[in-house]
Order: structure tokens, then sequence, then C-alpha cells
């Protein structure tokens, strides 16, 4: 078994690498970006490349270079199932929807008419969302009729840039005023106010579809569980001051105390249902019901923080841990296969 891996910084290739060399698994580096990329793989069994939702490069082939390995039969990571709606909130809606998963009430149109339609009827405030974007990145509470018909006639006219530098700043000076980035950063923010990024120069404005989703008042944080072969572990994050949005915010909280064992077991069940390698789910509460708001295999590495995880039988497993290792696991051994092929015989989702 040898095992390709793409390296990029800040992702999990790092660690992957590290856990190769520790127990002596065979292992090569390539380059996803090359043209013979297939042909560099000849010699290897699985690829494993942790892609990033903002690289424009990345957006243009990553997943369809990732699907054509799967489908000629090698091990990737992340697979179809996986990845597919990754940065992508319109598919996960739908993918939710379908398995009847618990997901915060999330409303699309395609026609500006039928948009206008139902923001005459609809109550609010409502969260405004575009299909793309992490860490909070468009998105924007929604008071009245007034600013959702604004939305609908951008939606469906000069459409929304994929970066929004005035917010942009703003969150970058928050940031720094509460010690969570460097003054580097406020100024690349500043430098980014003449230019946009690459990314958003690439993929264009994003138009032609308008996307809202029920707010869910009293919710002072949100809850994100992330699961690796049946593993989980997760976070707490507050939300910001005088804000509703908890992504980004940087204020988090790890203590095992925080977390019920209901949603740990949802998002064990769903993962499992979904046949994903790995994922996070970022919930909210509405009367104690636990509802998922959206769904990402390429969370950010927190382990350093986490203070233990629950196995895939919900035993509480104290101290360290590395997330990536599991992941190279996968690749090296047939059991997350097994679990797929009883996928539909015993998924029963908690709140039935």
């Amino acid at each position: 078994m040898k095992i390709a891996i793409h390296p990029r910084k800040e992702s999990f290739s790092k660690r992957w690498i590290e856990y190769c060399e520790k127990i002596g698994i065979p292992y090569k580096i390539v380059n996803c970006y090359d043209s013979d990329i297939v042909q560099q793989l000849e010699d290897c069994d699985a690829l494993m490349w942790h892609f990033h939702q903002a690289n424009s490069k990345d957006a243009i082939f990553a997943k369809q270079l990732m699907y054509s390995l799967e489908t000629a039969g090698k091990k990737v990571f992340p697979d179809f199932h996986t990845c597919w709606h990754f940065d992508d909130k319109v598919g996960q809606k739908y993918l939710l929807e379908a398995v009847d998963a618990p997901l915060v009430p999330t409303y699309v149109f395609y026609e500006k008419e039928k948009a206008m339609k139902w923001v005459e009827e609809t109550t609010f405030p409502k969260v405004f969302k575009l299909r793309r974007g992490s860490g909070s990145d468009h998105v924007r509470l929604v008071k009245d009729k007034r600013q959702a018909r604004q939305l609908v006639r951008r939606a469906f006219g000069s459409g929304f840039s994929q970066y929004d530098a005035p917010t942009n700043l703003r969150e970058r000076f928050r940031l720094f005023r509460h010690g969570k980035t460097g003054i580097k950063n406020v100024i690349k923010g500043i430098i980014r106010l003449g230019y946009t990024t690459e990314f958003s120069k690439i993929v264009g404005p994003e138009k032609g579809y308008v996307y809202f989703q029920d707010f869910i008042p009293d919710n002072n944080h949100d809850t994100r569980i992330n699961v690796v072969d049946g593993k989980a572990f997760a976070v707490r994050r507050d939300v910001r001051v005088g804000d509703f949005r908890a992504s980004g915010s940087g204020f988090k909280r790890y203590e095992k105390k925080y977390f019920s064992d209901e949603v740990v077991e949802i998002s064990q069940q769903l993962a499992k249902r979904l046949n994903l390698q790995a994922v996070a789910f970022d919930y909210v509460q509405r009367d104690g019901e636990y509802l998922i708001a959206e769904l990402s295999y390429g969370f950010c590495d927190m382990t350093e923080d986490c203070t233990g995880y629950w196995d895939e039988n919900m035993n509480w497993i104290e101290g360290k841990f590395h997330e990536q290792d599991w992941m190279v696991d996968m690749m090296m051994n047939k059991k997350f296969e097994k679990d797929r092929k009883q996928q539909n015989l015993d998924y029963q989702i908690h709140k039935n």
C-alpha cells in the first residue's frame, strides 16, 4: 500500500506525512497541479489532498480529479460522498432534506418573481447566505422585507462578489482587537481594498439564485461536531459581541461538559448514513432541538485544544489525538468500505 500526498501549508497534509513516517507507511509527495498527475499516481494506491474552498486553482478541478481517480479504483481522500457538497450550501440543503436530517429550514429560489413572492409572504428576520464561503463570510441577518427585496434584486442582477473587501477588513480589525490575529493581517485587508482576490476573479460573482435560512433566536453559540471515521470531537463557538454569527468568531470552548451525547450521536449516525469520511456539522438549537446549519469536510485543525473524543461506541477517550492519523488509517484498511455496505441497514436518526 502506497499513499500519494499533495502537500499544502495549513492543511491536514503536514500531519499526514508525519504519521506516515512515524509508523512506516510508504508515501509519495505529488503535485496535483501537474498535467501528468494521473501518471504520477500509477505506482500509488491512494491520493490524499486537503484542497481548499478559496483556492482558485482547486476550485477549477480538484473535485473532478478526485472523482476520476475514485472511478478508476484508487482510494482518495476526500472521496465523492465526502466532498461533492463541499462549499456548496445549496447542495447541502438538498442532501440533508433528502435524508430527513435535522436542518435549519432553508429556502432557495432560482426565479426572481418566486423569490419576491416568498419575501412578501414570509416572516422576518431571516439569514441570507451565498452558497460559497466559510467563517461567516457572506452571511447576513435580514431584518425585514425591504432588505430581503434588495438582496433578491442584486442576486438576479449584478450578483455578489466572492470577496467583500470592506466586510473582510472589519472582520480583520475585530480579530486584531481581540488578539486573534496580527497587524500584518489587518494591513493585508487594507491592501485588499484596492484589488480583489484571484479566487474572486476566476470564479466570478454569485448570481442567479438566492438563499435564506430561518433565523433561530436565543443562540449565544453554535456547536460544531466533527466526525472522522466514526470518531467524534467537538467545539463550541461563541457568537461575536453584538452579532448572531459564531463561525469565525475566534471564541471557542472544548471541554466535554459543553456537549450533549445527543448531538454527538446524531452526528455519528448522519456521517455514517451519508458515507462521509470526515465532516464537521454546525448546529444551532431551537427549543432544545439541534438543527444543522452547514456541513464541511474542510474544517480547521483544532485538536491541539480538544480534551478528548468519542469513539464509535460513544465512549469518551480522554487525551490528545490527531484526526489526520485516522484519515490515513482509513486509506490503509477496509473498515470504512465495510461500514458503507451497512449504511442503509442500521441508520436511525436520533429524533426517530
